[in-house]
C-alpha cells in the first residue's frame, strides 16, 4: 500500500509560528490546481504496481480551494492510480473555511476525514499565533462537522506563552487554559487529536517578536508539564498515544501519518512536497513560480537523494521511537547487521538505566518518562 500527499501552497494569512511553504497571494491558484493535476498524471508510472491507500491534502490551507477544485484533483488521482476499496482521504481545514454549507459540500465528496487546525479555543492564543479564525468559529465548526463526518482530527498547540502574566501565575493559568482546550475537544467526541509544542522557527514572525522582547520565550518546562497533562487526560478518556504528537481512539489512527512512520511509500505532489520510494527521497522546489514554469515545460521540479544504509537506520530509529510500534531489534539485525544492533543496544543502555527506554518482546520503546524527549534520545542512537 502507498499514499499520495498533495500540497496546497496558499493561505489567507501567515500564522506567526509557521515556516511551511505557502503564499498569501491567490492570483495563481487556478493555474496551480491545473499544474498539480498535471504532476499527478506525470508521475503515475512511479506507482504503477502500487495501490493507493491514502490521499492527503496538506498545506498551506487546502480548505481554501473550491469544492470543484478538490473533486477535480481527487478524480485525477483515481484516473491515473489504482485506489484501494476504502481509502482514507483527508483534507486539512481551518475553522474560518468551514461554514455549514462548506462542510455539507465536503461531505458529498470522496473526502472522508477532516483535520481541523483549531490550535486553541482562547482568543489570546489565537491572536498571538495570528490565526484567521476566532474561538466562536472554532467551536461552531466542530459542532457542525461532527454531524456530517465521523473521522475528525483536531490540531492543538501547547506551551504557548502568555505575555500578560509572569512566573508561577502565568504557568497556572496556562495549564488551566490547556486543560479547558483538551476538555472542549473531548466534550465534542472528536476521535483524534494531534498536538504539538509551540516551536520557534527561524525567520518566522514569532522568532522576531521573541527577539524584540514583545513575546516571552516559550518555557520548555511548561511545555513538558502540559505534554504530561495531555497524555494523562487523553489516556483516561481511552485515547491511544500511538505517536509522540498523535492520539486516537481505537480504529481512528491517521492511516496517512502512520504510513510515514512505518516507512511506506508515498508521492508528494505540489511545490515543496516530499516523496519516498523506500530507497530514495525527493522533494519539489519550494517556489510557486518555478514549480509552475517547470510543470508547464513537462519537467519535474525536484531533487533526489539516495538514502545510504546509515540514513535508513537513523530514520528507522527516529520514527520508531516516536511510535507505539518502537524499534524492532530483530529488524535492525536483519536489515542493517550485527554491528548496528550492538551499537544501538550499547548507546541505548544509559536511557534504559534512567527509565526513558525499555525493551519489550525484542522491541525498543520509549517509556512515559522518555516519550517527550524521544527526538533527543534518537539522536544519541544515530550512527554518526
Amino acid at each position: 500500500m502507498a499514499g499520495i500527499y498533495i500540497h496546497i501552497a496558499f493561505c489567507k494569512q501567515a500564522c506567526h509560528y509557521c515556516d511551511f511553504h505557502f503564499s498569501t497571494s491567490l492570483k495563481k491558484k487556478d493555474e496551480m490546481v491545473l499544474a498539480i493535476a498535471k504532476e499527478i498524471a506525470m508521475r503515475k508510472n512511479e506507482f504503477e504496481s502500487e495501490v493507493i491507500e491514502t490521499i492527503y491534502f496538506g498545506g498551506g490551507t487546502p480548505s481554501i480551494l473550491e469544492i470543484s477544485d478538490l473533486k477535480f484533483l481527487i478524480d485525477e488521482v483515481y484516473k491515473h492510480y489504482k485506489i484501494s476499496e476504502n481509502p482514507e482521504i483527508t483534507i486539512e481545514a481551518n475553522p474560518d473555511d468551514l461554514s455549514e454549507n462548506r462542510i455539507i459540500e465536503l461531505s458529498n465528496t470522496r473526502i472522508n476525514r477532516l483535520s481541523i487546525g483549531i490550535q486553541s479555543f482562547f482568543e489570546e492564543d489565537l491572536q498571538l499565533m495570528n490565526r484567521a479564525h476566532n474561538s466562536a468559529e472554532a467551536k461552531k465548526c466542530l459542532e457542525i462537522a461532527t454531524q456530517y463526518f465521523d473521522n475528525i482530527s483536531v490540531d492543538l498547540i501547547y506551551g504557548t506563552p502568555d505575555p500578560s502574566q509572569n512566573g508561577e501565575q502565568a504557568q497556572q493559568m496556562s495549564n488551566e487554559r490547556w486543560l479547558q482546550n483538551i476538555q472542549t475537544v473531548l466534550d465534542l467526541n472528536i476521535p483524534h487529536i494531534s498536538s504539538y509544542a509551540l516551536t520557534v522557527e527561524p525567520k518566522t514572525a514569532l522568532h522576531k517578536f521573541i527577539k524584540d522582547g514583545i513575546i516571552p520565550q516559550p518555557d520548555d518546562g511548561v511545555a513538558h508539564e502540559q505534554f504530561l497533562i495531555l497524555v494523562d487526560t487523553l489516556e483516561k478518556n481511552k485515547f491511544i498515544h500511538y505517536e509522540l504528537s498523535n492520539f486516537g481512539k481505537e480504529n481512528y489512527f491517521s492511516r496517512n501519518n502512520s504510513a510515514y512512520w512505518l516507512g511506506k511509500k508515498y508521492i508528494g505532489i505540489g511545490p515543496s512536497a516530499h516523496s519516498y520510494d523506500g530507497k530514495n527521497r525527493s522533494w519539489n522546489v519550494s517556489n510557486n513560480a518555478i514549480y509552475l514554469k517547470s510543470i508547464a515545460e513537462n519537467k519535474l521540479p525536484s531533487e533526489t537523494e539516495t538514502l545510504s544504509e546509515t540514513d535508513r537506520y537513523n530514520e528507522y530509529v527516529m520514527t520508531g521511537l516516536r511510535t507505539i510500534w518502537g524499534v524492532s531489534l530483530a529488524k535492525i539485525e536483519t536489515e542493517f547487521g550485527e554491528r548496528y544492533l550492538k551499537y544501538l543496544i550499547q548507546n541505548a543502555q544509559k536511557h534504559i538505566d534512567n527509565a526513558k527506554l525499555i525493551v519489550e518482546n525484542n522491541v525498543l520503546l520509549t517509556t512515559r518518562k522518555g516519550k517527550f524527549f524521544c527526538d533527543g534520545i534518537a539522536s544519541d542512537l544515530f550512527w554518526a
